[in-house]
C-alpha cells in the first residue's frame, strides 16, 4: 500500500513550544495512529530503525508519528530530565493533538523499546483518552528496581556511564534545516545540558523521584491493552511477566533471545516483530476480532546451555507458552545451602563470603545491544573461581526454571557497608559456566529500598534476593550452580572497602521457580524476520567494535571498549553523521575504592559546507566518603573547528550507604 512520508511538521505544546514529528501516513485514512516519543533524533539518531518499523506499519493502514522529546532532536524547549513532568505532559498533548488531525480517527496506540517502552506505559498510567493500546518494548515497571541507575540498592556503573551517553546525546544541534535558530538553540542546550548522573545520585534510596513513572506504584491505573516484549541477552527482563501477572487490562508478556533490540533486527535470532506488532494493534485499534487476546499470557524462549561468549552469536532453546500468568506448571523448590552444596535440610555451620573486587569480568556489558560487539555475558568459570559457590550434583533429570529464583541468608558483616551478589548458573560436564541469572543486594537494604541502615559488626541479619526473571532448561547431566560474591565489577559499583560477608546456613536457602509442565500449550511463537524496508544511506565509514581486558603495572584490571558507530548520509536530507565512543573499567583486585570510568564521546555533522564536532569526557572515581564527577564539553562549528563552546564539570556527591 503506497504511504506518504512528511519529513517534519510542529506539534504546539500549550505553552508555545513546539516538538519535531515526523509522519508516514497510509493511502487510506482517517486511520488508527501508531506513536513513538523519544529523545534520539527522529531526524539521524532513529532514523535507520524507522525505516524498518513505521513504513510497515504505515503500509498496513496507520498513520505512525515519530516524535522527538523537547529540546532533543529538533524539538523547540530545553530538556530536563527522563520521564520528567515535562516529558509525560507533552506526550498527553502529542496524544491529544494526533487524535484531532485529519488523517486520524481518533484511536492512538504507543509503541517502543527502552526509553519508548518507558514512557508509553507512564503515559498509559495517566490514561489520556486517545491512548487505546500500548507496545512496551525493554521497559520497566519500577524506576528505582529495574532501571540503568540502581539494582537491589547497590549503585550500578551504567548510572553515570548512560549518563555520559546522554550529556553526548543533549549536545547535539537541532537541524538548520528545519531551524532557523538552531545556533542560539545549540548554545542553550550547550550551557544548560543536565549533569544526569549527579542528580541520579542524590537519590540512592527509593524515593518519590523514582516513583514517579514507576507504574507499579498503582497496577490498576492503566487501562490500555499492553503487549510487552523483551529478550534474554537484554538488561529489562522483569517487566513483562510482573505486568501479565498484575495488571487487570489484556496484557500478554513475551521473551524471547534477543538483546537491547527491536526483535526484527536483534543480532541474536531475529524474529517476526511486524506481525507481533501489528496483530495487537489490529485488536484494540482497529476492533479486528483477531485472537490477541486469547494469544497465552507468557510466551518465551527457554534456553539451555550453548558455551557463551561475548560475541553474537546463536542461542540454543526452544519456545514455551503459558496460557496464564503466574503458572500452575511452576512451583518453588526449597534447597537449603550446605557445605558440599544442596541439601534436603538445613545446612549448617557458617561460610564466608570475601571476593575479590574485580569480580565479574565475564559478566558482559550491563544492557547488551547497545555496542557494536563484544557485550554479552561469557563462559562464567573464572568469576566462579573467585567466588563461593554452591554446586549441585549432576542432574539426574533435566530441570526447568521459570520465573525469579529467590535466595534467602541469615547472615552476618564485618563492614558497615556490604553487597552479596548472587548467579545461578548451568555447568557442563565440560566445566563451562552459563549465567543463567544474576541480582546483587546492597545488604544495607536488607530491609527496605526506603531506609536503609547501616550495618552493625557482628549482628545477625536476614535478608532475600530475588534473582531477575530466568527461562532456563538444564540438560541431565548439569550442574546448577548458586555463585555469590561480594563484588560484581563493572556492572555494580563495588562497596567502599572490602568485606567479609559470613552466611549461617542453618537459615539461608535458594527458593528456585521449578516448572513441571503437565502439558505444552502451543508455543504461539513469532515467526522468522520477514522482509523490511532498510534506509538506503550512504555509507562513509563502516562500524567496527573492539573490546581488550588487561592488567597494568600496579596489578589493576583495565577493561577498555571503543565503539565506532560509523558514519553514513541520509538519502532523505543530505545530513551526513558519524560517531565513536571509548570507555574504560579500571579496579585494582584487593581496593575496591580503587574503581574507576572514564569514557569519551565524539559526534560530527555535516552537510553542504555546514559543520559541527562534539567532544565529550566523563569521568567518576570514589573513595569511602564521596563520589567524584567530572565531565568536559567542547563544541566546534566550521571545517576549521571554530571552538563554539568548551567547559568542564565537576560534583562531589556524599556516597552515604553505597
Amino acid at each position: 500500500m503506497p504511504t506518504q512520508l512528511i519529513e517534519n511538521t510542529w506539534i504546539p505544546m500549550p505553552d508555545g513550544r513546539r516538538l519535531a514529528a515526523r509522519i508516514w501516513l497510509p493511502e487510506q485514512h482517517p486511520a488508527p495512529s501508531i506513536l513513538e516519543y523519544l529523545p534520539y533524533r527522529k531526524r539521524d539518531g532513529t532514523a535507520p530503525r524507522d525505516e524498518t518499523t513505521h513504513k510497515v506499519f504505515a503500509e498496513a493502514g496507520y498513520a505512525c508519528i515519530r516524535v522527538d522529546i523537547a529540546g532533543t532532536g529538533d524539538s523547540e524547549g530545553q530538556f530536563d530530565d527522563e520521564y520528567s513532568e515535562q516529558e509525560l505532559r507533552d506526550g498527553e498533548a502529542v496524544l491529544a493533538w494526533i487524535a484531532a488531525q485529519d488523517w486520524s480517527d481518533g484511536n492512538v496506540g504507543m509503541i517502543g523499546i527502552s526509553w519508548g517502552g518507558f514512557n508509553g506505559l507512564q503515559l498509559a498510567y495517566r490514561r489520556p483518552e486517545a491512548l487505546k493500546a500500548v507496545v512496551s518494548v525493554a521497559s520497566t515497571v519500577d524506576r528505582y528496581a529495574d532501571d540503568i541507575h540502581f539494582m537491589g540498592g547497590c549503585l550500578l556503573s551504567d548510572n553515570v556511564n548512560w549518563s555520559s551517553q546522554m550529556f553526548a546525546y543533549l549536545t547535539r544541534p537541532a537541524d538548520p534545516a528545519l531551524r532557523a535558530d538552531w545556533r542560539q538553540d545549540w548554545l542553550a542546550r550547550l550551557e544548560n545540558v543536565p549533569f544526569s548522573a549527579v542528580d541520579w545520585l542524590r537519590h540512592p534510596v527509593r524515593d518519590g523521584f523514582w516513583k514517579h513513572g514507576s507504574v507499579c506504584e498503582d497496577w490498576s491505573a492503566i487501562q490500555a491493552p499492553v503487549l510487552a516484549i523483551t529478550g534474554w541477552a537484554d538488561a529489562y527482563v522483569n517487566a513483562p511477566p510482573a505486568l501479565a501477572a498484575n495488571l487487570t487490562v489484556p496484557t500478554k508478556a513475551m521473551i524471547g533471545p534477543w538483546e537491547h533490540r527491536y526483535a526484527h533486527i536483534a543480532k541474536l535470532d531475529p524474529a517476526d516483530f511486524h506481525s507481533e506488532v501489528l496483530g495487537w494493534f489490529d485488536r484494540w485499534l482497529k476492533g479486528q476480532e483477531n485472537g490477541a487476546e486469547d494469544l497465552p499470557a507468557y510466551r518465551t524462549y527457554m534456553q539451555e546451555h550453548f558455551n557463551p561468549t561475548a560475541q553474537n552469536g546463536p542461542r540454543k532453546g526452544r519456545w514455551i507458552a503459558e496460557a496464564e500468568w503466574p503458572s500452575p506448571q511452576v512451583t518453588e523448590q526449597v534447597w537449603h545451602l550446605a557445605r558440599d552444596g544442596f541439601a534436603d535440610q538445613p545446612g549448617a555451620g557458617t561460610q564466608a563470603v570475601a571476593t575479590p573486587a574485580h569480580v565479574g569480568q565475564a559478566a558482559g556489558y550491563f544492557c547488551p545491544g547497545m555496542r557494536v560487539d563484544n557485550e554479552l555475558a561469557g563462559d562464567q568459570a573464572g568469576d566462579d573461581a573467585l567466588s563461593v559457590f554452591f554446586d549441585s550434583a549432576p542432574l539426574e533429570a533435566p530441570l526447568e526454571l521459570l520465573g525469579r529464583a529467590r535466595l534467602k541468608v541469615r547472615f552476618t558483616v564485618d563492614k558497615p557497608v556490604a553487597q552479596l551478589v548472587a548467579r545461578l548458573c548451568d555447568v557442563s560436564p565440560e566445566g563451562v559456566s552459563q549465567r543463567i541469572t544474576y541480582r546483587p543486594l546492597n545488604l544495607c537494604h536488607y530491609n527496605s529500598h526506603e531506609a536503609p541502615e547501616a550495618l552493625e559488626p557482628g549482628r545477625v541479619y536476614e535478608a532475600e534476593i530475588e534473582l531477575n526473571e530466568c527461562a532456563h532448561h538444564l540438560r541431565q547431566g548439569h550442574t546448577l550452580r548458586l555463585a555469590l560474591s561480594t563484588s560484581y565489577w563493572p556492572i555494580v559499583w563495588p562497596a567502599p572497602q572490602a568485606a567479609t560477608v559470613t552466611l549461617q546456613l542453618d537459615g539461608s536457602a535458594l527458593h528456585l521457580p521449578v516448572r513441571q509442565a503437565r502439558h505444552e500449550d502451543p508455543a504461539a511463537a513469532p515467526g522468522v524476520a520477514s522482509d523490511y524496508p532498510v534506509l538506503a544511506s550512504e555509507v562513509l565509514r563502516p562500524s567496527t567494535g573492539t573490546s581488550d581486558l588487561g592488567t597494568t603495572a600496579d596489578g589493576s584490571v583495565m577493561l577498555e571498549t571503543f565503539d565506532d558507530y560509523g558514519k553514513t548520509r541520509d538519502p532523505y536530507h543530505g545530513l551526513a553523521v558519524g560517531s565513536d565512543v571509548r570507555m574504560r573499567y579500571a579496579i585494582h583486585p584487593d581496593d575496591p575504592a580503587s574503581a574507576r570510568f572514564d569514557t569519551w564521546w565524539n559526534f560530527t555533522f555535516e552537510r553542504d559546507g555546514w559543520n559541527v564536532a562534539i567532544d565529550t569526557e566523563c569521568s567518576m572515581h570514589a573513595d569511602a566518603e564521596n563520589f567524584y564527577l567530572f565531565r568536559k564539553l567542547r563544541a566546534t562549528e566550521g571545517a576549521d573547528e571554530t571552538e563554539v563552546l568548551t567547559r568542564e564539570w565537576s560534583e562531589t556527591i556524599p556516597r552515604g550507604l553505597l
